[in-house]
């Protein structure tokens, strides 16, 4: 023996020290590869504040964990002289979770692995039953079928419903469209049913609009933005969702953003809170088609149905008179929420959607009149940018846990 230190036990010493610094920094770098914030490693570097070496050994280890590839070959931004760095992708053979979304026209289940990406999805039903049990058990089972075709393993279950889910209990306090009963268990109902299945990770449930919300300001229209507000009229009835600094405003027990009950119109229809002309039924798909003199027909989605006739019979003098109707209605209600919120972002989603590509001037000029901020400074309101978003944010929810502690999470 000379005295002198192996050079290789003190390389691995290096790598795992280096290891143990970037362990509490794997959650935050897998949230910022997840969301496309980190498209290099150098980039990752910069975001967490660690040394080259130690943004490194987070990445490597992510990639140990089946979560991220490193591209081998560096690679320099576009139009930069400077020092090429590694990119950093999503693996997208790595796993998935389980997103599942009922709404009153049917019901579909996903698979999503990280950065928002739809991996399967099964055929929409168009069957909702009056029993939350039996539907979750064939939207579970559904799911549990593209796991066994993908072969993917599975890090948790996500489901989206059309009603407020309270806290902490985790019952649908309102599923008016769907039949249910008031203050049906669904969290509790889904977790039995995904545990029945033999699925493996937590199981969770939210309200629709939230997920929509969360889905769209990791991955979509809403990224960048820090007070977003989201408006959309699913298939019947409007819900809103509010995410501030990041995070989804829910209110103490998870009940607040039912946007839907801001009245617009004060001589308009009943609305089942007690008031008369809310957002709930002058906006939705519904209200579209009585206000351009269209009997809803049973053969599609009333969605489907209101979005085709903006689009191909824009021309329709009764069409473009409900259209203007339902635009200046909708930029009531959005200009109180501005009022209110001063959100700095605003996306629209479903119905509300394709009334903003139908006349995107009047409704931004409706809200920037009737608001107090949008007169000084207009509020940019959006289109939805995903397809399915409510289910990617269900599965934003089973994700959570790994986005929060990937080692633990995943048993490494």
């Amino acid at each position: 023996m000379n005295g002198k230190p192996d050079p290789r036990t003190t390389a691995e010493v290096v790598t795992r020290t280096r290891l143990e610094r970037g362990r509490g920094a794997l959650g935050p770098a897998l949230e910022l590869v997840h969301t496309g914030r980190a498209p290099t490693r150098a980039v990752l570097t910069a975001e967490l504040g660690v040394t080259r070496a130690t943004a490194g050994a987070v990445a490597a280890e992510l990639e140990a964990l089946g979560l991220i590839r490193v591209d081998p070959r560096p690679v320099a931004p576009a139009g930069s002289h400077g020092r090429p760095s590694h990119r950093l992708l999503v693996e997208e053979e790595g796993p998935v979770a389980l997103a599942a979304q009922v709404h009153a026209d049917g019901y579909r289940a996903a698979l999503v692995g990280l950065g928002g990406r739809i991996v399967a999805t099964t055929p929409g039903c168009e069957i909702v039953g009056a029993d939350p049990a039996e539907v979750l058990d064939s939207v579970v089972a559904a799911g549990a079928g593209l796991l066994r075709e993908t072969g993917r393993r599975c890090v948790g279950a996500g489901l989206a419903v059309p009603s407020a889910v309270a806290e902490p209990d985790g019952k649908a306090l309102n599923p008016l469209y769907v039949a249910w009963p008031a203050g049906a268990p669904v969290r509790d109902i889904f977790a039995r049913r995904v545990r029945e299945a033999g699925l493996t990770g937590p199981a969770f449930t939210g309200n629709d609009v939230n997920l929509m919300a969360l889905a769209e300001h990791r991955h979509g229209a809403g990224r960048g933005a820090r007070h977003l507000l989201c408006v959309a009229t699913g298939h019947r009835g409007v819900g809103g969702a509010l995410v501030l600094d990041g995070r989804l405003h829910t209110g103490s027990s998870g009940l607040a953003m039912e946007v839907g009950h801001l009245t617009v119109n004060p001589e308009g229809r009943s609305c089942y809170c007690g008031s008369r002309g809310c957002l709930d039924v002058e906006t939705d798909p519904y209200a579209f088609l009585l206000a351009a003199g269209r009997t809803p027909g049973p053969e599609e989605s009333l969605l489907k149905q209101a979005s085709d006739l903006i689009v191909r019979e824009s021309a329709d003098p009764a069409v473009r008179a409900a259209t203007e109707l339902l635009v200046d209605r909708l930029g009531f209600g959005l200009a109180g929420l501005v009022n209110i919120l001063n959100p700095d972002r605003i996306i629209l989603g479903a119905l509300h959607r394709v009334l903003l590509g139908a006349a995107p001037e009047r409704l931004r000029a409706v809200v920037a009149d009737r608001s107090l901020w949008g007169r000084s400074g207009s509020v940019p309101i959006l289109a939805a940018a995903l397809d399915h978003n409510s289910l990617v944010g269900a599965a934003e929810l089973a994700w959570q846990p790994v986005l929060d502690d990937p080692l633990v999470a995943l048993g490494g």
